[in-house]
């Protein structure tokens, strides 16, 4: 007899069994500590830049590519995005490696906007450039729809 077929003999003792390593893990899992959960999203840095009147065009050639010169190869970067809008505000995501200090890394990437600085606008220097750490946000988003409307 081997170690399945005790269990498919025994339906009962399969269930309760199952329903008491289910409640030991629920009873463990609410006495787990937060720092030991295991990070799943990267560390992004968000760097905003308002230049107040201009259009999109304007704002990607003279605020974020000088800024994207700059905070590109930070330390344990993967990649960065930015997007320009009609109401005049640059954004950059600088997103890191999981292992990377998202601390160090927000310092790492002011050091490199204040760099750039120098070669903005003045609108935009009285503006002023906001950094923030970003470390929450969406690691799956699924939806269903049905064709007949139900």
């Amino acid at each position: 007899m081997n170690f399945s077929s005790f269990f498919i003999r025994r339906p009962i003792f399969a269930g309760v069994l199952s329903a008491v390593i289910f409640l030991l893990g629920l009873l463990s899992m609410w006495r787990l500590p937060i720092s030991e959960y295991p990070e799943v999203v990267p560390p992004t840095i968000v760097v905003k830049a308002t230049y107040p009147g201009a259009n999109p065009k304007t704002i990607a050639e003279t605020v974020a590519s000088p800024l994207e010169q700059s905070i590109n190869g930070v330390q344990g970067m993967k990649y960065i995005s930015s997007t320009s809008g009609n109401n005049g505000v640059s954004q950059i995501n600088v997103v890191f490696d999981i292992s990377r200090d998202i601390d160090l890394a927000s310092v790492d990437v002011q050091n490199r906007v204040n760099q750039a600085l120098a070669r903005l606008p003045n609108e935009v220097k009285n503006t002023g450039v906001i950094i923030t750490k970003q470390t929450s946000g969406f690691v799956f988003g699924g939806g269903v729809y049905s064709e007949n409307g139900q």
